[in-house]
């Protein structure tokens, strides 16, 4: 599984949709086209686009918080909350992510899980400065006891960074990882995922870009991750793998706002149990259900 924050399906449009904007050949090569309002699902060569409702019946844009929640743990959060929340977890929700998240119920049935991500150590000085807003993913890792990766990982290709090639670690935590190109990244990824039930990983620069925070570097991002998921779809074994890549909310599909969007989340599966999934997953409080009805 591959979580991207905060990517929906938006508008076709050449200005403010950098899916359409830019080149993407995950989509165009991989599906014919560019996902948008008007063509929500496509499907190629047993592989799937479509939408999944973010909003859940509740009022305002969706947020993190809520939205990562539904995702792992399958349940309707912003409705529980009475909101959209974010980016961190409403308190309420803090003993639903400890005891539903998805990483819980494949350790109870002595299952291999993995999360994918590593952090840097300014991470881990944080965990120690008492009681640290995290995100759900993270909360689900130290709440299922599931190990959070260091950069002696990421050396030794048993993690990823959450940029992918770890050129920003470099440049800005001052690390000198290796520089990786993004599909030794995807392979390492699929590697990792043959050798568990459940693997996750997390990409977050997508969010980022949507509230404006890497103006400069749009294209650069979006190639990168273009490149990285492109060599997933197309390296990895559909006959014994199933892939799902999902997101909490709208954002970075439209670049005429900083906020988030109304658009339905982005949605994409393939491999074994990708029509499945597809058939499915209408919302992302479904999402950890379906993850679950595959894996019996």
């Amino acid at each position: 599984m591959i979580f991207i924050d905060g990517v929906g399906i938006g508008n076709e449009d050449y200005q403010n949709n950098p899916f359409f904007k830019y080149p993407f050949k995950t989509f165009t090569q991989i599906f014919g086209k560019t996902p948008s309002i008007k063509d929500q699902v496509i499907e190629s060569n047993n592989s799937f686009i479509f939408p999944a409702d973010a909003r859940l019946g509740v009022e305002g844009f969706p947020q993190s918080g809520t939205g990562q929640t539904a995702i792992f743990c399958g349940v309707n959060a912003p409705k529980i909350v009475g909101k959209h929340f974010g980016p961190y977890p409403y308190s309420t929700l803090l003993p639903i992510i400890q005891e539903q998240n998805i990483f819980k119920y494949f350790l109870k049935k002595n299952k291999k899980v993995f999360f994918a991500n590593a952090y840097p150590k300014p991470f881990f000085d944080y965990l120690k400065s008492g009681k640290p807003r995290l995100s759900v993913t993270s909360l689900s890792c130290r709440f299922s006891g599931v190990r959070l990766n260091h950069a002696t990982d990421v050396k030794k290709g048993k993690a990823l960074t959450a940029e992918i090639t770890n050129e920003k670690w470099n440049q800005k935590l001052g690390y000198t990882l290796p520089v990786i190109k993004s599909e030794t990244a995807a392979r390492r990824l699929l590697k990792i995922a043959f050798q568990n039930s459940f693997t996750l990983y997390e990409y977050y620069l997508t969010d980022y870009i949507g509230h404006g925070r890497h103006e400069g570097d749009i294209e650069p991002v979006l190639n990168t991750l273009d490149e990285f998921l492109f060599a997933i779809l197309s390296e990895m074994d559909r006959s014994n793998t199933t892939l799902l890549i999902c997101s909490d909310h709208g954002n970075v599909e439209d670049l005429s706002i900083k906020t988030h969007s109304l658009n339905p989340s982005l949605t994409i599966s393939a491999g074994k149990y990708g029509k499945y999934l597809f058939d499915t997953i209408k919302d992302i409080s479904q999402i950890k259900k379906a993850i679950i009805e595959i894996s019996r």
